[in-house]
């Protein structure tokens, strides 16, 4: 009873958290300004994430860093779940669609995830699209396979084979009679698939392959830190780096409280691990 009592308050407060953040992205200061007599300075009260190489602000830095992850992640992620979506519902046409589907999608699955999204930024010419691209073209398998055989129950339901018999196209019956009962299953994958999103948009940065560097982004900052680590200079690479953690741990938990929510209602099988 209390465990129950106890997530509505820690999901608000998660919410809370994770929309403050956002919030502070908008920051006065863009942390570009230069400050060479400030530079490499450790966290305190008046750079609360410490300064860089060249004096500026890592905190504000930081934010912006991860408004900006925020809003090419959002993007990505919105096209791969479109993908997914209209992927599984191209699989209810008939036996040969759904064949194409299940092959392409083990194509796909069967890449290695790194390799594919270097290849991916490299044939769209890396930066932001390409790094939207990327992202997106290589994260909707699981969530179409996912969403097939969610559609593949509702397709055996003795209510969907009665509604397909008043003649109305395939299309039209999976439009108002499936879709109302995957869009939940499909908004909490989209959420589970926003931290990985995240995660491998600051790896492909950190590698080269992502953001212009110039541009403040989570995997600009780390791979620039990198450089600074062994001269003792460990907040350029702990702060940001914690802060992007404690972000992506919000987004889990926000998505796994969902995916609780809907496991007390009928015909959910969506699991976060299907996303790992």
């Amino acid at each position: 009873m209390k465990k129950a009592l106890l997530q509505p308050t820690v999901l608000a407060l998660s919410l809370c958290l994770l929309a403050l953040i956002l919030l502070a992205g908008f920051w006065p200061s863009s942390g570009s300004e230069l400050a060479l007599l400030d530079k490499n300075l450790p966290p305190s009260l008046n750079h609360l994430f410490g300064t860089d190489w060249l004096g500026r602000d890592l905190f504000s830095r930081s934010l912006k860093a991860l408004l900006a992850s925020f809003y090419t992640g959002g993007l990505a992620v919105a096209l791969s779940c479109s993908i997914a979506l209209l992927l599984a519902m191209f699989a209810q046409i008939n036996c040969a669609a759904r064949w194409c589907v299940d092959l392409l999608v083990d194509v796909f699955m069967s890449l290695p995830h790194l390799l594919l999204l270097i290849l991916l930024a490299l044939v769209f010419g890396g930066a932001q699209h390409g790094l939207i691209m990327a992202i997106a073209l290589s994260h909707w398998p699981r969530l179409t396979r996912l969403l097939r055989f969610e559609m593949q129950a509702i397709n055996n339901a003795p209510y969907f084979q009665l509604a397909k018999q008043f003649g109305q196209s395939p299309l039209t019956v999976i439009r108002r009679h499936m879709l109302p009962h995957v869009i939940p299953q499909w908004l909490v994958g989209g959420m589970l698939l926003f931290p990985h999103a995240l995660t491998h948009m600051a790896a492909l940065t950190f590698l080269g392959f992502g953001l212009d560097p110039v541009n403040p982004s989570m995997g600009a900052l780390l791979s620039q830190a990198s450089q600074y680590l062994l001269t003792g200079h460990w907040w350029l690479a702990l702060c940001p780096g914690g802060l992007l953690l404690i972000c992506l741990l919000i987004l889990s938990y926000i998505a796994n409280a969902f995916i609780t929510a809907l496991r007390r209602g009928p015909q959910t099988h969506v699991s976060g691990g299907e996303f790992a």
